[in-house]
């Protein structure tokens, strides 16, 4: 079985939790993104996704909202040498887009639902040239 830093997305930009959400969301925008893993200082402390950025607006409140305010706290997170299939059966299970990939405290990677639906579109299509 892979492991996840074979599957995951490489160096994710990442956002400090006392950014304000406008910045989340022009770093989102540029890097056609869906998830930033928030930090305060070199830790992770939650994870920041565009629905979070849409609820946010939904309210009316993005003036003076911080990172912090929208994120979701304890994020799922992984070890780079972790097995994808506990993974993928975790995020599930959970109902999660995203698991933040570590080495040691590191952010190294970010493997999300994307990534997850590229793998089984290669192993499908895979399968369907072995019936040839």
């Amino acid at each position: 079985m892979p492991c996840i830093r074979e599957l995951m997305s490489p160096a994710p930009h990442t956002i400090g939790a006392q950014q304000s959400i406008e910045e989340a969301l022009k770093r989102m925008r540029a890097s056609h993104v869906h998830h930033l893993p928030v930090l305060d200082g070199a830790h992770v402390v939650g994870m920041l996704s565009d629905g979070d950025i849409r609820l946010v607006e939904a309210l009316g409140r993005t003036a003076h909202v911080t990172v912090a305010d929208a994120m979701t706290a304890d994020p799922y997170v992984v070890a780079c040498d972790d097995d994808l299939h506990g993974v993928v059966t975790n995020m599930a299970k959970r109902k999660i887009g995203s698991a933040i990939v570590l080495e040691g405290e590191k952010v190294v990677g970010i493997f999300t639902t994307t990534d997850a639906l590229n793998l089984l579109a290669q192993h499908l299509a895979a399968e369907a040239a072995r019936a040839f």
